[in-house]
C-alpha cells in the first residue's frame, strides 16, 4: 500500500507487450514517468490481456492498458472511494479493495456497474486481495500508524470474515495453487508468513515462510509453480522466493518504491509492476507463467 497521494500527470504508454521478447528478469519502464498519480497499485491482467492499475489522473480512478495500448480511464469509482489491490474472478468480474470506504467492491466487466460486494466498518483500511482457486477472496487489512493488521476472508453474500485480528502490518496477499496455503506479508515487521487454510475457511497457526532484515514489503503474486514474486518497497526490487523461502533471484526495477505486482501477457509469463518513485508502469519477462494468468485462461 502506497502511502503518498499526490498528484502526478498522465503522460503516454509503450506497447504492452513491448518485453515479451526480452531476457529474463530484466525490467523496462511500461509507460512514462508520472503517468499515474502516487497512488499507483492494483494491478490485474484480464483473461483479455487488458491491464487494469488504480489511480491514473486522480484517485478514484481505474485505468485500462489494452496491449500495444495507451493508459486509459476505464471506470471512476463513486463517491470517496479508492482502490487498492484488485483481482479477478473466473467468471471475469472484477473485484477493488476499497481502502477508504471500508469495501470490497464488485465491478460488472460489461456494464461497468459497480456494487459493494463486502463491507465491514471495522477494517482499518482493505488493501491488497487474494483469490484463491475456489473463488474465496480474501484481504489484508493493515493500520499504519498503529503497526497492526488484520487478515479478513469474504464469505457467502459479501460478509465480512475477520480471520487474524493480531498481526503486524498486513499487506501483500496471495493463496498457493493447491489452495490449501495463505500467504501474507508484513510491511514493517518484514515477515512473510504461511497459514494452513481449513476445510471450514479458518486458518491455521501462522508460520514463518521468511524475515528480512531490511526494507518494507507491499504486494505479492505466485507464478503456476508456488513461487512468490514480493515487491520491496524501499530497496527497488522485486524478490522471487520459494514456497520453502529460499531467495531465488532479485529484479531491479528502476525505482525505489514498487508497490504492487501482477503477471499478464500474451503467455502469462510479464511481470507488470506499480512504481511510486517514478509514478509508472514497469515490466519484465519471466521464466513461468503467473497464477492468475493461468487460473483466468480456465487452465
Amino acid at each position: 500500500m502506497t502511502r503518498l497521494f499526490l498528484v502526478c500527470f498522465a503522460c503516454l504508454a509503450g506497447p504492452l507487450y513491448a518485453a515479451d521478447k526480452d531476457e529474463l528478469f530484466v525490467a523496462s519502464p511500461l509507460t512514462e514517468k508520472r503517468s499515474f498519480t502516487p497512488g499507483i497499485e492494483g494491478p490485474a491482467c484480464d483473461a483479455a490481456g487488458n491491464l487494469y492499475v488504480v489511480n491514473l489522473k486522480k484517485n478514484g480512478d481505474i485505468a485500462i492498458i489494452k496491449p500495444g495500448g495507451k493508459p486509459e480511464v476505464f471506470v471512476h469509482l463513486p463517491g470517496q472511494s479508492v482502490g487498492n489491490g484488485i483481482v479477478f474472478d473466473k467468471k471475469g468480474n472484477m473485484y477493488v479493495a476499497d481502502y477508504t470506504g471500508h469495501n470490497v467492491l464488485k465491478i460488472d466487466m460489461k456494464t461497468k456497474d459497480i456494487s459493494v460486494f463486502g463491507h465491514d466498518h471495522s477494517m482499518n483500511q482493505p488493501n491488497d486481495l487474494a483469490i484463491a482457486p475456489n473463488g474465496t477472496i480474501y484481504a489484508s487489512d493493515p493500520n499504519w500508524e498503529k503497526g497492526t493488521g488484520q487478515i479478513w476472508r469474504v464469505g457467502d453474500g459479501g460478509k465480512m470474515i475477520r480471520l487474524a485480528d493480531d498481526m503486524g502490518t498486513t499487506n501483500g496477499i496471495e493463496v498457493s495453487p493447491d489452495g490449501k496455503t495463505l500467504y501474507v506479508n508484513e510491511s514493517v515487521q518484514r515477515n512473510v508468513w504461511a497459514f494452513a487454510i481449513q476445510p471450514d475457511g479458518s486458518l491455521g497457526e501462522k508460520r514463518l515462510l521468511k524475515k528480512f532484515d531490511d526494507h518494507g514489503f507491499d504486494g505479492m503474486r505466485c507464478d503456476v509453480d508456488g513461487n512468490l514474486y514480493i515487491t520491496r518497497y524501499g530497496k527497488g526490487t522485486v524478490v522471487k522466493l520459494s514456497p520453502q523461502g529460499e531467495v531465488l533471484k532479485e529484479i531491479d526495477v528502476l525505482g525505489k518504491q514498487p508497490s504492487n505486482i501482477c503477471f499478464g501477457g500474451p503467455d502469462g509469463r510479464t511481470a507488470y509492476v506499480t512504481e511510486v518513485e517514478h509514478c509508472r508502469m514497469v515490466q519484465f519477462r519471466v521464466d513461468k507463467p503467473g497464477l492468475a494468468w493461468k487460473a483466468g485462461k480456465g487452465e
